[in-house]
């Protein structure tokens, strides 16, 4: 798969832009604050239909346009997927309602055809990698949840929609404990709430298990080269539920020490979060929150059996979140069969020369790939003859006189 067109109205600083895009490598030349990073904020956008930057999608709309009473940012691009073209839009759009708070809502079209964000996911699909991005490793366990839901509703059909009716099962039961803790009543009363907590729970997990185990078999060769051997990444997950129990006597085992789920069904999972969820009730009921399930799932990372979240080093953990999104470009071709769209931002600038080397040959190997950068000399100069570089300037991308 690879991008050929991007159109953006009224998007943050880009009042409008259109531009064809290069096949292979793209690279984003300019200042700080000039809307590189914007552009991959767009693209990776229409993947997800979710930002890495804004708190919520009305921060998208260009801040003149959000002063109108109808205000609309769209997004569009164009594509070729399995040899076929395709476009996909998306549509923020701010209105008057009659009150002080206008009303936001979000349109999605595939190739001209209103879609559900579950409808859409998955048909067009990008890979990001973000100065941020280390908070999946040395971040809350919500930040580690939230890459990982980012990655699977990507490449696993489904995912998107049970995620979001586990969640609204989980608020619902939660409310449920709480009133029952309070004011008392029938504790059967959850168990509709369970059997789809149940239902929806173990798919995640079931899914979870087999994503981490090939993104961790992927990655560990990746991280191999780019450590010159000397180091080995470990990807331990830790579920909510726990299919596989400890063994007897045994509270917790320690993160070096992993544990096979890989021959598990997703039928054993749901039927013993089902009876683990009835088994636990008094005690929810008492907390007034539900204490078990993926979203309470967790994921570390080890390199040479050292947690990179509680010592790694700048440089490791760097390494080791690069390894694991190049990890994640390779996962998503072997799931879908297209490669996605692979975007960095600033990647080279806390990179040795080896590794920036080690990370250049990479690149080449994929389909297509968009880089930002304030400085073009950190890069190979073979490796930017072989691409497109083009320059942003206050909202505007063009070619720079090299």
């Amino acid at each position: 798969m690879h991008l050929t067109h991007l159109s953006l109205t009224n998007f943050r600083t880009f009042t409008r832009l259109d531009m064809d895009v290069p096949r292979r490598t793209l690279l984003l030349v300019g200042d700080n604050a000039q809307g590189k990073t914007t552009l991959l904020e767009a693209i990776y956008l229409l993947a997800t239909f979710t930002s890495f930057h804004a708190q919520n999608d009305r921060q998208m709309i260009n801040f003149l346009e959000a002063r109108e009473p109808l205000a609309v940012a769209r997004l569009v691009a164009e594509y070729i997927r399995a040899e076929q073209p395709h476009r996909i839009e998306m549509r923020l759009i701010q209105e008057a309602n009659g009150g002080s708070v206008p009303r936001f809502r979000k349109e999605i079209l595939m190739d001209g055809v209103k879609r559900t964000v579950y409808e859409a996911m998955g048909q067009f699909t990008a890979v990001v990698f973000l100065p941020q991005s280390m908070r999946v490793i040395e971040g809350s366990p919500d930040d580690r949840r939230r890459y990982l839901n980012l990655t699977l509703a990507q490449a696993v059909p489904g995912y998107s929609r049970a995620l979001s009716e586990y969640a609204q099962a989980l608020t619902q039961r939660n409310a449920l404990l709480k009133q029952l803790g309070e004011r008392g009543g029938d504790a059967d009363q959850l168990s509709y709430w369970d059997t789809i907590i149940a239902e929806r729970g173990a798919f995640l997990i079931h899914v979870r298990i087999a994503a981490l185990q090939e993104l961790e078999q992927l990655a560990t060769r990746i991280h191999h080269r780019l450590t010159n051997g000397q180091e080995v990444l470990q990807i331990i997950y830790q579920p909510g539920y726990d299919p596989v129990p400890a063994p007897e006597g045994q509270f917790s085992l320690p993160l070096r020490n992993k544990i096979d789920r890989s021959g598990l069904n997703e039928e054993r999972i749901r039927k013993g979060m089902l009876q683990g969820l009835v088994e636990r009730r008094r005690e929810e009921i008492a907390r007034g929150v539900t204490t078990l399930g993926p979203h309470r799932d967790e994921i570390r990372f080890l390199s040479n059996g050292i947690d990179l979240g509680d010592y790694g080093s700048r440089g490791q953990v760097r390494t080791a979140m690069l390894a694991l999104k190049l990890a994640e470009v390779s996962w998503m071709k072997n799931r879908t069969g297209e490669w996605p769209i692979l975007l960095l931002d600033e990647i080279l600038a806390e990179l040795d020369m080896k590794r920036r080397a080690d990370l250049q040959s990479f690149l080449s190997e994929y389909e297509q790939t968009m880089l930002t950068t304030t400085d073009l000399h950190l890069f190979d100069p073979q490796f930017v003859s072989d691409g497109t570089v083009w320059r942003v300037e206050q909202g505007l991308v063009c070619m720079p006189q090299l």
